[in-house]
């Protein structure tokens, strides 16, 4: 039987697996307003070092891009709404029969519980900003799923969806796979390996040995 070529594979959950754009824009009442919220919400999340709450930093991101706290509240009452990409549930069937599958991702645990259940995989996993006690890129997120899962950053793919992931995922030694289903600039000079708009090409990427 020919080895593996990983032993684990590890997801962005919001972005690389799930279309939160939608929800997001809906609740902000247009996608250009949505696009402002969310890039000052993630302004607000890496530069706060340790964890804070992540429904207290979406609230804030809200009020200060002009969206208004009421599309924060939005969201989270339709939280459960999420969707996955449409690939997303095949994909992770495959890959999961292959290796275990892992999730990093910046919200709380109870949100990252839910949205990685939105999916309908099982995960080895599932390590969110609030149980790592910061949000990505810092190390500790990706050193905290390398640890339950028992794997070498070599041996673990990482599939980014935003663009701070490739620095992030790349610095803890993981090879890098962006799934850029939007188009998204890079946010530094960090490339990945594998640059697609969608998921199928993981696939042959993971169980081809």
């Amino acid at each position: 039987m020919a080895a593996r070529r990983y032993d684990a594979v590890v997801f962005d959950l919001l972005t690389a697996l799930i279309d939160s754009w939608t929800l997001w824009n809906q609740a902000a009442g247009s996608a250009e307003a949505g696009l402002r919220w969310r890039k000052r919400y993630l302004e607000i999340t890496y530069g706060c070092g340790a964890y804070q709450p992540y429904e207290a930093l979406v609230r804030e991101a809200a009020i200060e891009s002009g969206v208004g706290a009421a599309a924060a509240d939005k969201l989270s009452r339709r939280w459960d709404e999420l969707c996955p990409w449409p690939e997303a549930p095949e994909v992770l069937g495959e890959i999961g029969r292959a290796v275990p599958l892992g999730v990093a991702t910046n919200c709380s645990q109870d949100k990252g519980l839910r949205a990685a259940a939105r999916t309908g995989a099982v995960f080895a996993a599932v390590v969110t900003a609030e149980r790592a006690g910061f949000y990505k890129p810092r190390p500790e997120v990706y050193g905290a799923v390398l640890d339950q899962l028992g794997t070498a950053p070599p041996r673990t793919r990482f599939v980014a969806g935003s663009a701070s992931d490739l620095p992030g995922a790349a610095a803890a030694g993981m090879p890098v796979y962006w799934h850029n289903r939007i188009g998204l600039a890079p946010a530094s000079a960090v490339r990945p390996d594998f640059l697609e708009q969608r998921l199928e090409p993981l696939v042959d990427l993971v169980t081809d040995a």
